[in-house]
């Protein structure tokens, strides 16, 4: 895996000359892991998925808001030497990617947003429960009620929540505060990128609703409801929104 300034980041060189690279930033407590190999590697695109500054293998204290995320990602991409880049974010990966496209939209041709929204209702309260020693276990116990879709694989949710639960806690705190203090339904018609949403249909923390809102304010935005997934969509139906996203991808670079 290579590593840009204490930056870790998997790479795969599948793209066409002429397309800019996809830039994968994940969500809340998480690292380049949570995307599956069909979103990793998408046919026809040069894809990074990046950890996060205090994630996974990256180095350095995770940060408390969504606006020093996205300088840190901002300077990765100019230390790869990557001027126009498509970013697909998921859940506060997607509160960084919606704030990088409205500040640089010369170097964003394309967003995509998954399972994400203008705020995240409830992030005080998760970070609150996740960090206290005597709440974690009941925070994480009510994390993984509306993380997943009914009737999600069960070995999936294990797996997922065992990982989430290694991390430390002060990750969690920062991450999810800078959830709490994210707003952008104020500046949502400003961005100018094309835009695609995708959203689970059973998503419980960041409802179908939320998703139409980013769809409706933002101009040149698409909408595409995944069924029988929720929160987790990129994990419960990795094909459905590889699809989703490779088809919305290619017509937007034949």
């Amino acid at each position: 895996m290579p590593l840009s300034d204490g930056m870790y980041y998997a790479y795969s060189n599948r793209g066409l000359p002429s397309r800019p690279p996809v830039l994968l930033i994940h969500g809340a407590g998480s690292d380049h892991l949570c995307w599956p190999a069909q979103l990793r590697r998408l046919p026809g695109w040069n894809v990074l998925a990046v950890d996060l500054v205090g994630h996974g293998r990256s180095e350095g204290a995770a940060l408390q808001s969504i606006e020093a995320y996205t300088a840190s990602i901002l300077e990765f991409l100019d230390r790869l030497n990557i001027y126009n880049v498509i970013l697909v974010g998921h859940s506060m990966g997607g509160a960084v990617a919606q704030t990088l496209a409205r500040l640089y939209p010369q170097r964003v041709p394309g967003l995509a947003l998954l399972a994400c929204g203008a705020n995240l209702s409830g992030a005080v309260e998760l970070a609150e429960l996740l960090c206290n020693p005597v709440t974690r276990a009941g925070g994480f116990d009510k994390l993984e009620k509306i993380l997943f879709s009914r009737g999600s694989d069960a070995n999936l949710v294990n797996q997922t929540m065992q990982s989430l639960r290694s991390v430390r806690a002060g990750v969690m705190y920062a991450d999810w505060m800078a959830c709490a203090r994210f707003e952008s339904a104020e500046w949502l018609a400003e961005i100018s990128a094309s835009t695609w949403v995708g959203v689970g249909a059973q998503d419980r923390l960041t409802p179908p609703g939320a998703s139409m809102f980013l769809a409706e304010r933002i101009p040149r935005a698409s909408l595409e409801v995944i069924e029988h997934a929720g929160h987790m969509l990129i994990l419960e139906q990795p094909g459905k929104t590889a699809r989703g996203l490779a088809g919305w991808l290619n017509k937007l670079f034949p």
